[in-house]
């Protein structure tokens, strides 16, 4: 029996992130889906011309732009990671849909013509040691960006502009985020944190 425990252990945090990848696959094909009936816009593009969502999305109010794509999303519960321990599960929409409901970020700066480009993922994100806090990250030029320790354990999980989904550790999120551009620097790389 003891030597089962370990392996159920490992088991079910495997099971864990594989649904955190399924939820994030289907925030994707939202966002994919949004894309292809609005001319190949993604909603951060309308956000970004509505100065008043905008406005709320800086504050950190982040569950307006996914209110905007609930027709996309089966589900609020797509927008909650199965391993994080802060947040809860929403019933709708409008009936108390917050931030709080939220376990993912997305870019604002995302576009169909850098495919590579990460459009959304886990949001336990650490810049240079420190936890991310709600808001617009700007993605610093250098320093460090990693995963922190209390979700997949230090690994975490991310939605690309092209549709598809890809799990990675701290060391390879920095490297994917410079390549996303194939090499020209892209200095408004915004994220929004939940």
């Amino acid at each position: 029996m003891v030597l089962l425990l370990p392996a159920l252990a490992a088991a079910k945090r495997k099971a864990s992130r594989i649904n955190c990848v399924n939820c994030v696959k289907q925030i994707s094909l939202g966002f994919k889906t949004w894309e292809g009936d609005k001319g190949d816009k993604y909603p951060m593009y309308f956000a970004q011309t509505n100065s008043e969502t905008m406005k709320l999305i800086s504050t950190g109010k982040a569950y307006v732009l996914w209110q905007t794509m609930s027709n996309e999303l089966a589900t609020p519960k797509v927008l909650r990671c199965p391993d994080d321990a802060e947040r809860t599960y929403a019933a709708s929409f409008t009936t108390g849909f917050s931030d709080t409901n939220i376990s993912y970020f997305f870019s604002l700066d995302a576009a169909d013509i850098y495919p590579q480009m990460i459009l959304d993922g886990d949001d336990n994100l650490a810049v240079n040691g420190f936890r991310v806090k709600p808001g617009i990250l700007n993605l610093p030029v250098t320093g460090s960006l990693t995963w922190t320790k209390e979700r997949h354990h230090g690994a975490g999980n991310i939605g690309m502009a092209d549709g598809s989904v890809l799990q990675m550790t701290s060391s390879s999120l920095w490297t994917t985020v410079t390549a996303a551009t194939n090499g020209t620097p892209f200095m408004s790389y915004r994220w929004v944190i939940p």
